[in-house]
């Protein structure tokens, strides 16, 4: 399947000497000639025609995603196991295994300018307990749903598409000379999928639907299908046209609820295993399961309703909020294929009431837990496209885990709260030799609020998430140090930048913490302000005096102590861009990070990058004005720059997905189109000249 062109490092390379102007034909669509967004959605419904295990598609809602296989359901799972699984998962849904290792981990201390601080970095004879609280909470597969076909080479004739506007997705194929077409949906506001099945083998029984529930599991598929004896799956009611089951797994426990629309009938198969199958002589099976933390008795809707919730969502979904529309060449069309499908991966899996883990809810990464220092990749773009309640359902999760995150500062000797970096729902940190160490998640909440308070002004969100932007910046002045010989502030040692491949005692002022330590803190003031409070002297104290961006040679290092950074440290992520891109650069010189963004381009090891660091790339230029290379960036011909017929950013073998790199760039393409709070006077667009770029809704970045 063609995904378009991208870019070689060779003809990346050769692009850096021309800046090109924004071409006169990006510009915002006039109400007259506004953007055609069905036709917009619809040229990029994936069509998968053959079993790809790269290429699974999903229907979701934010709380509850569902990845099915080229049937439309979950029937030959083996196939994408080791590539891209096929899962049910949830919010809601986690597992924790018994017998928790005696006695608490021990922490490691690191001298922080003459006293001893403990992080959960070290598992040396502590690993059976260091595994253990890494490993739990994990995310569950809820359950395959799957047809009762053995043979994936009986199927011929095969092609699913999945339609955007409606949120359907619709496989057709041939078994035994008899076509089958498998329509799934996902109710909007409930964790119901809906399935209908038509082929003339239901009415003589030879086609079914399989219900399998497996034991828990942090592998990336999140399930283990071993171990029938630890886990129980027990129906609790059984009625005409309805079956509801209880399943436990150790300490946890959710329901399954099971309605279906035509003449069937449920059968017990194993101990979890159950088949739905038509009624003699019909030639329809359609149904509703839904999945929900305890049983609930209410009525289902029928199939057809979620369909139609479904699609009312969605077009709701695409009518409103922003939309680009580019032409220009293949570049063009598969820069647009990439921003559509985006939008709808990250509605399905970063939109929902916590914080996403990387891969969303398609399958585990991390045993499933989140990382908190990619919230901002995944969300903030929600707010640039005019969607900014899906991001505020998951930023209320800060204010369920202030009290753990308070006491990890006070048991560091801050004040404030300390984010936690890896992390399940109940908010405790995974020890970790590296994210125990960063701090650049410390002030996304105040980022994010600020978003928020930017899409609807007022005391009402002042007051909503006051606390989480206070707390954060209590932290982050606590945090600073006060280095007297220098008579400045300093951010660590020990501290992990962004880039994560620093050493944590060697490591000091690194240039993106440093600069959104200062814009979170006159963030964190202006809040003080807008709601009537005095300005708090000790933040205002460590904003005016934070030490200086670190500069050798005429570019920004990686932080004050890394002269090497564009030799021996050139891989993973070249963060200092961010301090002018994804932030507005308050104390950066501009020439300055052009000379660090050209020098990051023509000498850094791209393949050891991470998805988000294109976008991020790319919003450094856009702000210099350089257009083409922003787009060069979004392009780039590297490993983890690749991108599915799904849609999804492949980074590597048991991490197939990324979804920071789909939100990644649509916070870039909101950027180079919509502009920035306090954009140059008459801006245009970043775009190439002889790209035509429309758009519409779109929001500045701060």
């Amino acid at each position: 399947m063609d995904c378009g062109r991208t870019l070689s490092r060779r003809s990346l390379l050769r692009a850096i000497p021309a800046m090109a102007a924004p071409g006169p034909a990006a510009q915002p669509a006039s109400a007259e000639e506004s953007i055609d967004r069905r036709e917009l959605v619809a040229r990029h419904n994936p069509v998968v025609k053959a079993f790809d295990p790269l290429a699974p598609l999903s229907v979701g809602n934010g709380e509850l995603a569902f990845t099915a296989d080229l049937t439309g359901l979950q029937t030959f799972p083996d196939f994408y196991r080791a590539a891209m699984p096929l899962c049910t998962q949830s919010q809601w849904g986690w597992h924790t295994f018994p017998g928790r290792p005696p006695g608490e981990l021990k922490l490691e201390e690191y001298d922080t300018f003459g006293r001893k601080v403990g992080y959960a970095t070290r598992s040396e004879g502590q690993k059976e307990l260091f595994d253990w609280l890494r490993e739990n909470p994990h995310r569950l597969h809820l359950g395959r749903i799957g047809l009762t076909l053995e043979r994936r080479g009986d199927l011929t004739g095969t092609e699913q598409t999945l339609d955007l506007w409606s949120g359907r997705l619709l496989s057709r194929f041939v078994v035994k000379d008899a076509p089958v077409t498998v329509e799934t949906g996902c109710h909007p506001a409930i964790d119901a999928l809906a399935v209908t099945v038509r082929s003339r083998l239901l009415e003589a029984g030879e086609l079914g639907v399989v219900f399998e529930f497996p034991y828990g599991s942090g592998a990336m598929d999140a399930a283990d299908w071993s171990r029938p004896e630890k886990h129980s799956t027990l129906p609790v009611s059984e009625s005409q046209g309805r079956l509801d089951l209880a399943r436990r797994l150790d300490g946890d426990s959710y329901a399954v609820s099971i309605a279906w629309q035509t003449p069937a009938a449920v059968k017990r198969d194993g101990a979890h295993r159950f088949v739905l199958r038509a009624l003699v002589g019909a030639t329809e099976l359609s149904f509703v399961c839904r999945f929900t933390p305890v049983l609930a008795a209410d009525p289902l809707p029928g199939a057809r309703q979620v369909f139609e919730e479904s699609a009312a969502f969605w077009q709701r979904f695409w009518s409103g909020g922003g939309a680009v529309e580019f032409t220009g060449g293949r570049d063009a069309r598969e820069l647009e294929r990439r921003v559509v499908l985006s939008q709808y991966l990250t509605a399905i899996q970063c939109s929902g009431s916590l914080p996403p883990q990387e891969t969303g809810l398609t399958c585990n990464s991390w045993y499933g837990k989140f990382h908190l220092e990619m919230h901002w990749w995944h969300a903030a773009h929600f707010a640039l496209w005019d969607r900014t309640p899906m991001l505020e359902r998951s930023l209320g999760w800060y204010g369920r885990i202030l009290p753990p995150a308070r006491q990890r500062a006070r048991q560091q000797g801050y004040r404030g709260a300390r984010w936690p970096k890896m992390v399940g729902p109940e908010g405790r940190d995974s020890p970790s030799n590296i994210g125990c160490l960063l701090i650049w998640q410390q002030p996304h909440p105040i980022a994010l609020a600020e978003l928020c308070y930017r899409s609807h002004p007022g005391r009402e969100t002042l007051e909503r998430y006051r606390e989480m932007v206070f707390e954060s910046a209590e932290f982050m002045a606590s945090y600073a140090h006060w280095d007297a010989k220098t008579a400045r502030y300093v951010l660590g040692p020990p501290l992990i930048p962004a880039q994560e491949n620093h050493p944590p005692r060697e490591t000091w002022n690194p240039t993106f913490e440093l600069e959104y330590w200062a814009w979170g803190l006159e963030i964190a003031r202006r809040w003080r302000e807008r709601l009537g409070l005095p300005p708090e002297p000790r933040w205002e104290e460590v904003r005016a005096r934070l030490s200086p961006l670190p500069v050798k040679d005429g570019v920004y290092l990686a932080h004050e102590n890394c002269p090497q950074t564009f030799t021996e440290r050139n891989r993973d992520h070249p963060s200092m861009l961010a301090a002018l891109g994804v932030l507005p650069g308050g104390r950066v010189e501009p020439e300055t990070m052009r000379r660090t963004l050209h020098k990051v381009f023509e000498t850094w090891g791209w393949p050891d990058t991470w998805g988000w660091d294109f976008p991020m790339a790319a919003m450094t230029a856009a702000r210099l004005g350089e257009p083409r290379l922003a787009v060069d960036a979004l392009l780039m011909e590297t490993p983890k720059n690749t991108w599915l017929p799904n849609g999804h950013n492949w980074q590597r073998a048991g991490l197939p997905l990324y979804l920071p790199g789909n939100g990644g760039l649509l916070a870039a393409v909101a950027l180079m189109a919509g502009g920035w709070q306090g954009a140059p006077a008459g801006f245009r667009p970043r775009f190439p000249s002889g790209w035509t770029v429309r758009w519409e809704g779109l929001k500045p970045l701060l």
